[in-house]
């Protein structure tokens, strides 16, 4: 995949879709949810004015919907979402290790929900 700035950056690979799929089904269950590929537009820095093409894992589970950009060679961003305005990152900019990544945004996402039923009870 070629990005705006002629950065390649080369798709997941199958270990890393694997890890991916490995954590989900230990976190959820397996067969509960399955990662898709996707080409999204990100920017890769903060301070980038222009959008780069990478590529992306993405899920849901519920009501939450969860995406993996891949934005190096071992370079990876994370955020989950429920609505378009209801994003959520993990306070790490990037993760060099995709195992870290994934297990980084389920927690975070798992600590999200748990303070979402502590406030309704």
């Amino acid at each position: 995949m070629v990005t705006k700035a002629n950065i390649k950056i080369k798709d997941f690979s199958d270990t890393d879709t694997w890890t991916v799929q490995q954590t989900l089904d230990e976190r959820w269950g397996k067969g509960k949810t399955e990662t898709q590929l996707a080409d999204v537009e990100v920017r890769l820095r903060p301070g980038d004015r222009e959008v780069s093409n990478c590529p992306a894992l993405f899920w849901e589970f519920e009501k939450s919907n969860f995406v993996i950009f891949k934005i190096g060679r071992s370079t990876y961003k994370t955020q989950f979402y429920y609505k378009g305005r209801d994003q959520y990152g993990t306070a790490v900019p990037t993760f060099d290790n995709i195992l870290d990544c994934v297990v980084t945004v389920l927690q975070v996402h798992a600590d999200l929900e748990r303070d979402k039923a502590l406030e309704n009870e």
